[in-house]
């Protein structure tokens, strides 16, 4: 009978000690998160989510996608870059935030957009015991100041450009401060040349090194990170294919379509590099990887009538405008997510979601609550990922262009309030209204994806309704359940005759 207590005492124990071992391997509670935002990449940019008309090859998407899940109908929280990104990091619209319309620039990149103490992506998985680092394009505003903490002035004279930053210069309320580790990159494409490591910068460089430059460096840190035992969370926000438009030269030609084909080939490039690193560093299966994009392709950028007209390739697939607009193009950004072992491999999602999603998804992943007053408009898509028939949480999504113009998304019905394209598209509103448009626009996405056929005096019960519903997310303050919540400012929602 001793032999056997002392049998059983020592498999108690050898089996406590390897759980305990087991729940702290990166990937097996808490997998390794690697989160790659492209900069302006349209849906129709991925050949495999445009196949009959996307003609910029993007092989290494292309097999990621194979491997994944492709979400067919995502948002960014904007059709411009500050917005989304304040919505991916926190949750929450940035049309509740004092950033109405447009993005930060000016004097306003120096103010950050993320309140000090407002819960982030990056400050929820540390309180799970990850290392988080962010890399590449900022754009939510920082200051930069000389060592004796006085103001540096990138804007000479009233210049519209911003001037590189003096090497040395200091970042004080940076990603840094707003939940990263650590942070290597740009403010945004304007400030390119300068380089800035947590609070400093370091260099000033030719942009034409930027990209290669963020695939390298992540590169490092998914090896470094690889032999340590805490999971990581990477925020890889990469600068392309943005403008400036600057292939380097072992990609300059490559496509045979320009430049921007050529800097999307590139871009894809380095997401498989990045991908690559992870299968070298024998973490892949650990990992959780998002690819997506912070909002559609910029037509005038792209030359995108050229790339139409010439090579038969449409940056926004078969959907209508594309960045700044409040048509799909403008927001309907490629999101395709690999999970091994949770995600099925080579699926497809076909449910409404927006990018304000990645807070609440981390919180479930983690086993966290969000406090009731944070992460407003977030829901987890984690049984989305885990089970491809499960619902959105997501039963209305709201859209914001660059000049402030609503829209609200509840199932296949769109309504927007703008006559035009809230954008720099033809019509633009200015020349919607002179051609006597009417104000608001209704489709159906089911029967009329490319909106073409505004519907909206055929069904006033739908824009009765869906105007209600948004009047009231912007009352609440919050599309999730809880108490109601203050916005920052006074949101306009219908700006009549702007």
């Amino acid at each position: 009978m001793i032999k056997i207590l002392v049998l059983l005492f020592i498999i108690g124990a050898f089996s406590a000690c390897t759980n305990t071992n087991k729940s702290t391997e990166p990937g097996v509670e808490n997998p390794n998160i690697v989160y790659i935002i492209c900069d302006d990449l349209g849906y129709g940019d991925v050949q495999c989510l445009n196949p009959e008309r996307g003609k910029i090859p993007t092989p290494q998407v292309d097999k990621f996608a194979t491997e994944a899940m492709v979400f067919t109908d995502a948002h960014s929280g904007s059709s411009v870059c500050t917005p989304t990104r304040y919505g991916v990091l926190t949750g929450r619209y940035a049309w509740r935030s004092r950033l109405q319309n447009g993005v930060l620039g000016g004097g306003h990149e120096f103010e950050p957009l993320i309140a000090e103490n407002q819960l982030t992506v990056p400050a929820l998985l540390k309180q799970a015991g990850y290392t988080t680092a962010a890399m590449g394009k900022w754009h939510l505003g920082f200051a930069v100041n000389d060592s004796l903490g006085n103001p540096v002035d990138v804007y000479p004279n009233g210049q519209r450009r911003p001037s590189p930053a003096p090497v040395g210069s200091i970042v004080p309320n940076g990603p840094t401060t707003r939940g990263f580790d650590t942070y290597l990159g740009f403010h945004h494409s304007a400030s390119m040349e300068t380089v800035i490591k947590d609070g400093k910068v370091i260099d000033n460089m030719p942009t034409i090194k930027m990209l290669q430059f963020l695939g390298t460096h992540a590169n490092k840190y998914i090896a470094e990170k690889s032999k340590k035992q805490e999971p990581f969370f990477l925020y890889l926000a990469l600068n392309s294919p943005h403008s400036p438009v600057v292939p380097s030269e072992d990609w300059q030609g490559k496509s045979g379509m320009g430049d921007y084909a050529d800097f999307v080939m590139e871009t894809d490039d380095v997401v498989g590099q990045v991908l690559q690193a992870l299968e070298e560093n024998g973490i892949a299966q650990n990992t959780l990887v998002f690819f997506t994009s912070d909002n559609g392709c910029s037509y005038p950028v792209a030359k995108g009538h050229k790339l139409e007209k010439e090579y038969g390739h449409y940056a926004s697939a078969q959907f209508r405008g594309s960045k700044s607009d409040i048509w799909e193009g403008g927001h309907r950004i490629p999101f395709i997510v690999r999970w091994p072992g949770v995600v099925e491999a080579n699926s497809t999602n076909d449910e409404l979601i927006c990018l304000t999603n990645l807070l609440a998804t981390c919180a479930e992943i983690t086993g966290q609550n969000i406090p009731e007053a944070e992460g407003e408009d977030s829901y987890s898509i984690l049984p989305l990922l885990s089970n491809k028939n499960e619902e959105s949480p997501y039963e209305v999504v709201v859209h914001h262009s660059i000049q402030g113009k609503f829209s609200i998304r509840k199932g296949n019905w769109k309504l927007e309030f703008c006559p035009g394209s809230g954008g720099w598209t033809t019509p633009t509103d200015k020349a919607a209204r002179n051609n006597g448009l009417p104000e608001i626009q209704l489709y159906n996405l089911e029967e009329d994806i490319a909106e073409q056929n505004n519907v909206y005096a055929k069904y006033p019960e739908i824009v009765e309704e869906l105007t209600a519903e948004l009047m009231e997310v912007v009352k609440k303050g919050r599309t999730t359940k809880g108490e109601p919540l203050s916005n920052d400012v006074e949101v306009d929602v219908l700006k009549e005759g702007k």
